[in-house]
């Protein structure tokens, strides 16, 4: 059966995606569409590319992850690491991710969006110089660019580009004005509302899979103590406006919570055995949800 989903933002507890897909397709469905935030779109990149679960899992246990803190070789010593943060405004590049993702695509023949079917992928990424959300391909016109033509794994770095942790992405518009573009997850990390239009049916079923804190799926209060616990608020205040009226909608029908515990965002360092504990989370989160799942 062919459904659509949505991978929501999540780092490194991503892996945990692999293992949901894996009952998923044990059961029976196909994806039609996908979309996804930050390491929610390499996932939905790499399954519109026809990636399977076992494939997933496969690349995902081989990654170097520690590449993906490997900043420039240009940067050896403390005083320029920081000089070139400030200017930057990124620890690390990026580059290996785009091009981890570039190389895997290009072994199922994708490099840019004109090499999958029209409309089956989403990308979320955040426009930090106009304060917007962005989808692509779709919104590429708006920066002079052929959506087309745009490299699916250029939007999937974009889409992953953690504020402070990697260099912002930019793009200019018609006008030739700058943009820096980052994590999607800054202004949705879930972004379930793109398969739920108001005004009409879906085309088909559909399915959100979100990566949660442990313990934590209706959490609504945080005490704040101090300044960086208050920033904290704020960006997760940011990040959560947009999705929390589509979530509470679908919460109890078309979303799989994967509740990860003991693993941070930002933890690149993964080791093999921690990668297995987030497969066998998905793969539990899934078949719990498809005991009760009817469509």
């Amino acid at each position: 059966m062919w459904i659509d989903a949505v991978f929501s933002g999540g780092g490194v507890k991503g892996f945990a995606f692999a293992g949901a897909l894996q009952v998923l397709e044990q059961a029976g469905y196909e994806f039609k569409r996908t979309a996804g935030t930050s390491a929610g779109s390499i996932v939905a990149a790499l399954v519109a590319a026809g990636y399977t679960s076992t494939d997933l899992k496969r690349v995902m246990s081989a990654m170097d992850t520690d590449k993906l803190l490997e900043p420039s070789r240009k940067v050896r010593f403390p005083f320029l690491k920081w000089f070139r943060f400030y200017f930057k405004m990124g620890l690390f590049s990026g580059d290996y991710l785009e091009q981890w993702i570039a190389d895997l695509l290009k072994v199922k023949g994708i490099e840019s969006f004109s090499d999958l079917p029209k409309d089956c992928l989403k990308i979320i990424v955040s426009d930090v110089s106009k304060a917007k959300l962005v989808v692509l391909p779709d919104d590429l016109p708006d920066y002079g660019l052929d959506p087309d033509n745009f490299s699916v794994a250029k939007a999937v770095r974009m889409s992953c580009c953690l504020p402070f942790f990697f260099e912002p992405v930019p793009l200019y518009d018609v006008n030739g004005q700058k943009s820096l573009i980052v994590d999607g997850g800054v202004l949705s990390n879930f972004p379930l509302w793109l398969y739920n239009k108001e005004d009409e049916l879906p085309a088909r079923p559909f399915l959100g899979l979100q990566i949660i804190e442990k313990e934590a799926e209706f959490k609504e209060y945080v005490k704040i103590k101090n300044a960086p616990e208050l920033f904290r608020g704020l960006f997760k205040a940011m990040r959560n406006a947009h999705d929390d009226r589509t979530i509470e909608k679908f919460k109890g029908t078309n979303i799989v919570f994967l509740p990860v515990d003991k693993v941070k965002t930002k933890d690149f360092q993964i080791s093999l055995e921690e990668r297995e504990r987030l497969f066998q989370i998905g793969e539990d989160g899934a078949r719990t949800f498809l005991k009760k799942w009817s469509y």
